[in-house]
């Protein structure tokens, strides 16, 4: 019996401890990972990392709202097999050539494991997840139309991201091994930084870091930056070569970042911020 992979984190990605250890404890279990958390604090990227550590190959199903569980299996094409059989094409006499094959069916029959990501499940209706039980307990699922049962001939690691739109149901949650990625604390945001960002300024970190979280701390935003905002912040920054100094306040609440749209996405937090600042200058 061949040893179970373990994942041991990238030079690429800044995985915690507990998310190592949640990821080891799916590849032992062999059931899928749920993983949760704010909108971008690296869900998706956590799959393709742990596809290229462990050297498997990474197949992707980004779900929206109309996606349908049947489409992950398959989907028969019956509108062109009529039209063909109305123009006489030999194809319509084999019916494989009208059966559209979805990522769980590639998933199931490739020749060596691979991960497989299940991307934003809490998208799609809430009978989505349940559709999938039997096929992601099982790893099996018929197919109707040419009386084949398809079987996976190596379990996939299933990696399943959901940013918390809706609840997903009970019977799919107890399948599931699940870990939330916490939002990242300061000295962890700083190694996020230095893997994308090496010859960053020590200074401008320091003081980007530091109005980073003073913005995410204040009261009655709708949508707090995340980790991806903040990446591309600093990106911004670099690029207009702004200085550490047009950061720094000496009231936390009493300076607009520069280029904040970066950070705050909608207009109520603009405003928001923006009337802090305003009492904040008044009150001095």
């Amino acid at each position: 019996m061949s040893a179970t992979p373990r994942f041991e984190g990238s030079a690429q990605y800044v995985a915690t401890n507990d998310l190592k250890l949640a990821v080891n404890a799916a590849l032992t279990l062999q059931r899928p990972l749920l993983i949760k958390g704010e909108p971008g604090t690296g869900k998706t990227m956590l799959a393709e990392e742990v596809a290229a550590a462990l050297g498997m190959p990474l197949l992707q199903w980004h779900v929206k709202s109309t996606t349908k569980a049947q489409q992950g299996l398959y989907e028969y094409d019956a509108v062109s097999r009529l039209r063909d059989s109305q123009l006489g094409d030999e194809r319509v006499r084999e019916i494989n050539n009208y059966i559209v094959k979805g990522v769980l069916w590639q998933a199931f029959t490739t020749d060596q494991p691979v991960v497989l990501l299940i991307d934003e499940i809490d998208k799609a209706d809430i009978e989505f997840p349940n559709d999938l039980l039997r096929e992601l307990d099982r790893m099996e699922f018929y197919v109707y139309e040419t009386r084949e049962m398809v079987r996976a001939r190596h379990r996939p690691l299933v990696i399943i991201t959901s940013n918390n739109e809706k609840e997903l149901p009970d019977a799919f949650l107890r399948r599931c091994f699940f870990h939330y990625i916490q939002f990242p604390d300061r000295d962890t945001m700083e190694q996020i930084v230095q893997v994308h960002y090496p010859h960053l300024k020590k200074e401008l970190l320091a003081q980007a870091l530091q109005t980073f979280y003073d913005l995410r701390n204040v009261q009655g935003l709708k949508k707090k930056p995340s980790t991806s905002e903040f990446l591309d912040w600093l990106k911004l920054l670099m690029a207009e070569d702004i200085p550490p100094a047009a950061l720094r306040s000496d009231d936390a609440k009493a300076i607009v970042p520069p280029l904040h749209g970066a950070l705050l996405k909608n207009e109520q937090d603009v405003h928001l911020f923006e009337r802090l600042v305003y009492m904040s200058r008044n009150n001095r």
